[in-house]
């Protein structure tokens, strides 16, 4: 799926745990996508989940996104799905979900961005970052190694670990496209304040020329 412009973009990573009222300010708030990654769960109830996330994601610009499961983004109605390195292929992936969804693909490193692109990924997840909470055993990924990821994959690409208002700067300033945020939004005192702070930010750089890829 041709996606628009993916400068800007702010991409929250969120599960139902920190409750509805926080999702829907957030929603509310502006953002781009909406991944929902839930871990621990019966199908059953991450099926539920996604279905009420698409009730209050319907008619909205962002688009909603579930992390892993191909059953659950077909029968939730999702606008795509993101996939890691152990899930089924990209391209297994577009077979069944067709072109006119969104399919995301996670690369730590040069080969699976290649990989991922090659297979019709539309955008790239690359981190982590920072140490993060919700990804306890993330491996960090270089400066170095993300420009080389930007630079061999043409495609759109968040930053995403650790990301918070206040360190979102630095993959910015690398070449990101969007930033990847979970814990750093749903859960700091004050979830609204915190994706207009983000929001600021992307604006500063969607505006500049510090927009140009590494």
């Amino acid at each position: 799926m041709k996606l628009e412009s993916a400068k800007g973009w702010l991409y929250v990573i969120a599960d139902f745990s920190v409750g509805e009222a926080v999702i829907e300010a957030v929603l509310r708030a502006g953002i781009e996508f909406i991944q929902l990654r839930e871990k621990e769960i019966s199908s059953a109830e991450y099926l539920r989940r996604a279905m009420r996330l698409r009730e209050m994601t319907a008619g909205a610009r962002t688009k909603f996104i579930v992390n892993d499961r191909l059953d659950i983004a077909l029968l939730s109605g999702a606008d795509g799905i993101h996939l890691g390195q152990s899930d089924i292929s990209v391209s297994d992936a577009r077979r069944c979900l067709g072109s006119g969804k969104i399919i995301g693909a996670t690369a730590k490193t040069v080969k699976q961005a290649l990989h991922a692109m090659e297979d019709g990924a539309d955008y790239l997840g690359s981190g982590a970052w920072f140490a993060t909470e919700t990804k306890k055993d993330a491996v960090p990924i270089s400066e170095e190694t993300y420009c080389a990821i930007l630079k061999a994959a043409p495609i759109p690409n968040v930053a995403v670990g650790g990301i918070t208002a206040e360190n979102g700067r630095k993959p910015l300033e690398c070449g990101a496209d969007g930033l990847a945020i979970s814990a750093g939004i749903l859960k700091a005192p004050n979830p609204v304040t915190e994706v207009k702070k983000v929001r600021r930010l992307l604006e500063e750089f969607k505006k500049s020329k510090k927009t140009v890829r590494c």
